[in-house]
């Protein structure tokens, strides 16, 4: 169309520059003012086909500019996954060191603490479960992968103690809670016992409403050896209500002590506020 356009323009441009000469040559006023039309059509028409090109100009230039935007784009994306799966490859390493570690018991000495607990290994001297540094690793990788593939995981910290009325309550046989948890939980889970003496448990693939019913088959589980056991739980889940390692057991804590708030047995679940 461009070159139509080019072809019409140079034809009234040839034809107004003929009648100019045409005019001069034989002195004829009308046919001088035709050929000064035709040269004014002609630049006019020059005129629009310059601005009609300058702006597809303008216009492939900003598609160009699109263009290396989302390549950008896509290769900023690209390497954010990238990362992502080295720091997953990382986290499910120390996991899978941590678990080698903890199933061979020999290879690393056990300092026990005040509380019975290991401060070198990473099991509980008492209960054999992992510990609290297990239980950090855990949650991490457990996070970590859920996030790569859009699952769920739940967390939930139990406080278990004896006797169902009063507030000095001692706590419950450690060993007896490890036993339930051990039958209760799937292999896929993770049982841990903290420093401060009470039970982490990191439910893989697991919304809140799974959650609540796996603390409260433990809670029945424990009631079958001991029915004057106390359970309190706080549970809290990614990523309904945090979306980090810290966050989510701070969520977990603060619903246990909403739970701790009743005297009987209480499953607590935190709010994403």
């Amino acid at each position: 169309m461009s070159d139509l356009r080019m072809d019409i323009t140079t034809g009234i441009g040839l034809a107004g520059a003929g009648a100019g000469i045409f005019a001069a040559m034989s002195g004829r006023r009308k046919v001088a003012a035709i050929a000064a039309v035709g040269a004014a059509v002609a630049a006019a028409a020059a005129r629009r086909d310059a601005k009609a090109a300058a702006e597809l100009e303008r216009r492939v230039a900003s598609m160009n500019e699109q263009i290396r935007q989302l390549e950008n784009a896509v290769a900023a994306q690209v390497q954010s996954r990238m990362v992502a799966e080295e720091a997953v490859k990382s986290l499910s390493g120390q996991l899978s060191d941590a678990e080698r570690r903890a199933g061979d018991v020999s290879s690393t000495p056990l300092i026990l603490t005040d509380d019975g607990t290991s401060s070198e290994g990473l099991t509980d001297a008492v209960t054999g479960l992992f510990n609290h540094d297990y239980f950090l690793v855990a949650l991490d990788s457990r996070i970590a992968a859920a996030r790569r593939h859009l699952r769920p995981v739940a967390v939930a910290l139990l406080d278990i103690v004896e006797g169902r009325e009063g507030d000095a309550r001692p706590p419950a046989d450690a060993r007896m809670i490890a036993n339930a948890l051990r039958e209760t939980l799937r292999e896929s889970d993770t049982a841990t016992r903290l420093r401060d003496g009470r039970f982490g448990v990191v439910l893989e693939d697991t919304p809140e409403n799974g959650a609540i019913w796996t603390m409260e088959r433990v809670r029945r589980r424990l009631a079958e050896d001991n029915p004057d056991l106390t359970l309190w739980a706080g549970v809290a889940c990614y990523p309904a209500h945090a979306f980090d390692v810290g966050a989510l057991i701070d969520r977990a804590d603060a619903a246990l002590e909403s739970a701790r708030e009743w005297h009987q047995d209480r499953i607590e679940v935190a709010t994403a506020d």
